[in-house]
């Protein structure tokens, strides 16, 4: 067991995007409280998304089933279904292989926090409905391409 004082978890910010898509998330920070908890089956992540900025591009995954849970501020979720309001204490879940494209969008002018939990099954991908883009994860992390295969050089 390991207890985690959330605020001593290192923050991430920026996105392993190819740098024509970092702009969407600039305003992204996150704490990976799984990986300080030496959890190793899935992800846990401490979000904070200031105003105006994104979750990440509209997207979803072959194999991993995804999960959010609102703690503070207010969240537009974005999906194939349009948009809906997502307020403190209110959750999502995207189901693996649901052609379903999703983000989180900050329409406010207040920080926004929320877990999202995902798990780590192999040989995913993360489609880009919106964006000419493909994620394939590999071991050495996400590799990006256009949707024709051709590789992103950033």
């Amino acid at each position: 067991m390991t207890i985690i004082d959330p605020s001593q978890v290192p923050s991430r910010t920026g996105s392993n995007y190819p740098d024509c898509f970092k702009p969407v998330v600039a305003g992204r920070e996150k704490k990976r409280l799984g990986d300080a908890a030496g959890i190793k089956n899935f992800g846990v992540n401490l979000t904070t998304l200031a105003p105006q900025s994104r979750s990440a591009l509209r997207h979803w995954h072959t194999k991993q089933d995804e999960f959010i849970y609102v703690l503070s501020g207010e969240l537009t979720l974005i999906t194939d279904a349009g948009e809906s309001i997502l307020k403190s204490g209110q959750a999502a879940g995207f189901p693996a292989g649901e052609a379903n494209g999703h983000c989180l969008y900050n329409h406010t002018n207040e920080i926004a926090t929320y877990l999202e939990i995902g798990d780590r099954t192999p040989n995913d991908a993360g489609n880009y409905p919106d964006d000419d883009l493909v994620a394939i994860a590999t071991e050495q992390g996400w590799q990006f391409t256009h949707k024709d295969g051709t590789p992103y050089s950033s």
